[in-house]
């Protein structure tokens, strides 16, 4: 028998998300955190990511995102990917322009089976993928989905829906699986009205299941906005406190269905 309250809040699989850095190669304009060419970069830094690891994986974490801006710009990326993948299934997120080269070269000598790469891909025409993303944005990034499968990664795909792609979403899952990437690891995601997006839908705590997100400024309900109505903890550790005030909030809003305004001493 389930001895679990009817309105209790739900058991999570945790998930950690780090902000590598803000600032990005490209601007493209639905970007929730704001990143471009001239953003401050904001970076996290090795050590507090190797803290933020090595927490994450003794509270029961199962998996560690890493995301930006674009997290290649880094020299540091490369050590953190390598410490965070011998201990925890690790996914980067990039839009693969960067990934040639160099630094193709040294993603590959840190690679083992438990990183993933995630690369945005919005279209299986440049004219879907551009519209949101940038000009010529497209071709760079199938380029670097081609050079990442051919060194050996799995690769994930996300993808943003946009009044620009919106019509053509099956045409996006025949491209990826012509490129012998399965369904299982293609996201279709909504746009949200956050960042540079106007258009979208609103979100708050109460409508998105948390998944624990730091940055340089704190600890965030989602990846989806570290604007301050989203703010969980205004410091990074412990994170052990952060997960407490996020399951006190889930069982607030299992038991009214609004999250109540966070304080902060």
């Amino acid at each position: 028998m389930d001895a679990t309250p009817a309105n209790a809040a739900p058991e999570l699989k945790w998930k950690l998300w780090i902000y590598t850095n803000y600032d990005c190669n490209l601007r493209c304009a639905y970007c929730l955190a704001e990143s471009s060419p001239t953003a401050p970069r904001r970076a996290i830094g090795l050590e507090n990511v190797r803290c933020l690891v090595d927490e994450a994986v003794d509270l029961g974490f199962t998996d560690v995102f890493f995301t930006g801006g674009e997290p290649l710009l880094l020299d540091e990326i490369y050590a953190m990917l390598e410490y965070a993948t011998v201990r925890v299934r690790t996914t980067l997120l990039t839009n693969a322009i960067l990934l040639r080269g160099v630094r193709l070269a040294k993603l590959a000598a840190v690679a083992n089976d438990n990183l993933i790469v995630q690369v945005s891909l919005d279209g299986a025409r440049a004219e879907e993928h551009d519209a949101y993303r940038g000009a010529r944005s497209w071709a760079k990034t199938v380029a670097g989905i081609t050079a990442l499968q051919a060194t050996g990664f799995r690769v994930r795909i996300s993808t943003t829906e946009t009044p620009a792609n919106a019509a053509h979403l099956a045409a996006i899952c025949a491209f990826h699986h012509g490129l012998g990437i399965p369904e299982e690891d293609h996201f279709i995601r909504p746009l949200a009205r956050r960042g540079f997006s106007t258009e979208g839908y609103d979100l708050d705590m109460a409508s998105v299941t948390p998944e624990l997100t730091v940055n340089s400024d704190g600890v965030f309900w989602h990846p989806l906005s570290t604007d301050a109505d989203m703010r969980v903890s205004k410091t990074i550790f412990p994170l052990a406190a952060a997960v407490a005030r996020v399951q006190d909030q889930l069982d607030v809003i299992a038991r009214t269905g609004v999250a109540t305004p966070m304080t902060f001493t």
